[in-house]
C-alpha cells in the first residue's frame, strides 16, 4: 500500500478539547492517546467491515476490532439488521424481556454451561465470578495469572498491577499470582495459602496452548483443595471456537466469563457456569446465604441482546473462525517475510494464534521498545493500516490482507533503517508508553503532546523517511471541529 498525504486537523482539536473534559481523553485506556504516536488519528468517525474513517475523512483497514470486540467487521449487516428490527419497541422496561431467554438457550447451545447471566462488560462479568466463589467457598483469597495483563477494572485485580493508587492495602493482599503453563507456581500457592483460595482465574490461553495438560492440571489441583477454576474467555471466546477455547481444550470450568466478541461491538457480557455455583445469585434456594450477583439496570438491553444473538447464529451458521484462522495465517507468513527480506525478524516478531493476532517490536539489544513499536505504527498508519494488533475479523478479506502485508513490508523498512541509526531522527514526537504506570512522568513522556490542528503527515521521501509540516488550516475552529 503506497504512502498517502495523511491530515489530522480535527483530530488534534478534539483531543485538546477531550484532555479538559474526559479523564484520560476517552473512555478506555488502551485507546488513549498515549498509546499511539503523536501522528495519529485522534478520533474515528464511523466504521464498515474492516475499515474505518477518522474525523478528518482518512480511511484505514483496522486490526484490533474495537480491542478484539468486533469479531464480524464493523456495522456487520446482519447484526445491524436484528438491533433495529427491536429498537422500535423499547430497550429497557420494568421487568424482564422476553428476549433475555432466547439469548440465554442461544447461549448456552454454543457453551458448555448450566446458567448464564448477562452484564455490560468483562469485569462485571469476573467480578461477579470472583464474588460467587468467594461466597461459596468461604473463602478470601483470590489468585490470577501474572501472564495475562488484564481481568478487570475492580480493586481485587487493579490492586496487583502497578496502577494500584486509590486501592487499600488490605484489598491488595487478596490477590495472589502464579503464572502460565507453570504449574510448580500454582501447587505453590496451594501450598502456601492452605485452605485458603477461593478460586484460580486465568484465560485459557494467550496465544500458546497449554502445554503439558496445564490447565487440566490446575483444576485438578483446585479439586483437591476446594477452590473453583474461573476460566476467562473475553478473548479467546468466539476466536479459538465456537464453543470457546474451554471446548478446543476439552476441559469444563466451574464458572467462565464472555464479552468483547459476543455482541461484535454491542455492550454484552456473560458469566456462566454450572448450576451449583450459579444458583447463588437466584431466588429459589434457601440452603446458603444469597449473593448479590449482576443486578445492572443496562445488563438486558433489547438490542443488546439481540446484537449478541445474531452474532452467536453468524459463528454458529459460518465458518467465521476458520476465516479467522486462515487469514491470520496470511498475514502471520506475509508479514514474516517481509522481516526477512529487511533484516529485522529478530527485531519485529508475530506472535500469537492465527485467529488473534500481535506483534513484538525489540530495539538493537533485543528488548522490548516502545520508541519501535510507536515507529511501526506511525509508518503503518502513514500507509493506510491502523494496527495496534493484528486481530482479523470475518470481513478482512484477501484483499485488506495483501494490502496490509504491503503496508507492513514499507514500514519494515522504515524499522530496519532505525535499527542501523536510531529511532530519534524518523520518530515524530514521543514513544507511547504502557498503560500500567504508577505515574505520568511529565507531559512529553506520558504522551500528552501539543501539536498544531494543522499537522498532516506527508508521503515518505525519496529514502523512506516521512515529515510532519505546518500548513495553514483556515476556518478551522475548535466548535466546527466538533460538529
Amino acid at each position: 500500500m503506497s504512502e498517502q498525504s495523511i491530515r489530522f486537523q480535527k483530530s488534534v482539536l478534539l483531543q485538546e478539547r477531550a484532555r479538559e473534559l474526559i479523564p484520560g481523553g476517552c473512555h478506555t485506556y488502551a485507546k488513549g492517546e498515549d498509546q499511539y504516536p503523536v501522528l495519529a488519528p485522534g478520533f474515528i468517525e464511523r466504521g464498515s467491515g474492516c475499515h474505518v474513517w477518522d474525523v478528518d475523512g482518512n480511511r484505514y483497514i483496522e486490526f484490533g476490532m474495537g480491542n478484539r470486540a468486533v469479531g464480524l467487521g464493523h456495522a456487520y449487516p446482519a447484526v445491524v439488521r436484528a438491533v433495529e428490527s427491536v429498537l422500535g419497541g423499547g430497550s429497557n422496561f420494568t421487568r424482564p424481556a422476553k428476549i433475555e431467554v432466547e439469548c440465554a438457550e442461544t447461549f448456552l447451545e454454543l457453551i458448555d454451561a448450566d446458567m448464564v447471566k448477562f452484564c455490560k462488560d468483562g469485569s462485571d462479568a469476573t467480578s461477579g465470578a470472583v464474588r460467587l466463589a468467594r461466597a461459596y467457598t468461604g473463602r478470601d483469597l483470590v489468585a490470577c495469572c501474572a501472564d495475562h495483563p488484564f481481568f478487570s477494572t475492580d480493586d481485587w485485580f487493579i490492586g496487583t498491577t502497578p496502577m494500584n493508587s486509590g486501592i487499600p492495602e488490605a484489598v491488595r493482599k487478596l490477590t495472589v499470582t502464579f503464572r502460565y503453563n507453570d504449574i510448580a507456581s500454582v501447587k505453590e500457592l496451594f501450598d502456601k495459602h492452605t485452605g485458603k483460595l477461593a478460586a484460580l482465574i486465568l484465560e485459557p490461553s494467550r496465544g500458546d496452548d497449554p502445554r503439558d495438560g496445564f490447565l487440566h492440571e490446575v483444576q485438578r489441583l483446585c479439586r483437591e483443595n476446594g477452590a473453583l477454576l474461573i476460566l476467562d474467555e473475553m478473548i479467546t471466546g468466539f476466536r479459538w471456537h465456537t464453543g470457546g477455547a474451554q471446548k478446543l481444550y476439552g476441559i469444563k470450568p466451574d464458572l467462565t466469563t464472555f464479552g468483547k466478541a459476543l455482541g461484535n461491538g454491542f455492550s454484552v457480557s456473560a458469566l456462566a457456569g454450572q448450576r451449583k455455583y450459579m444458583r447463588l445469585g437466584g431466588l429459589e434456594y434457601t440452603d446458603r446465604p444469597r449473593v448479590f450477583l449482576l443486578s445492572t439496570t443496562h445488563g438486558a438491553e433489547t438490542h443488546a441482546l439481540a446484537a449478541a444473538i445474531a452474532t452467536m447464529r453468524t459463528y454458529r451458521d459460518e465458518p467465521v473462525i476458520s476465516h479467522l484462522h486462515r487469514q491470520g495465517e496470511k498475514l502471520r507468513e506475509g508479514i514474516g517475510e517481509a522481516a526477512r527480506r529487511h533484516g529485522v525478524d529478530g527485531h519485529f516478531k508475530v506472535v500469537g494464534r492465527p485467529s488473534c493476532l500481535a506483534f513484538a517490536t525489540l530495539d538493537r539489544d533485543g528488548h522490548p521498545s516502545q520508541a519501535y513499536r510507536t515507529l511501526f505504527l506511525q509508518e503503518t498508519i502513514r500507509r493506510g493500516v491502523l494496527m495496534p494488533s493484528l486481530v482479523v475479523s470475518y470481513t478482512h478479506d484477501d484483499e485488506a490482507i495483501s494490502q496490509t502485508i504491503e503496508a507492513v513490508d514499507g514500514a519494515l523498512a522504515v524499522y530496519a533503517q532505525a535499527l542501523e541509526s536510531g529511532t530519534d531522527r524518523l520518530l515524530v514526537g514521543r514513544p507511547s508508553q504502557i498503560v500500567f504506570r504508577s505515574y505520568n512522568r511529565g507531559d512529553e513522556q506520558a504522551g500528552i503532546i501539543t501539536r498544531s490542528p494543522e499537522y498532516q503527515m506527508q508521503p515518505c521521501d525519496q529514502n523512506g523517511l516521512g515529515t510532519a509540516n505546518a500548513r495553514p488550516a483556515p476556518d478551522r475552529t475548535l466548535t466546527s471541529a466538533i460538529d
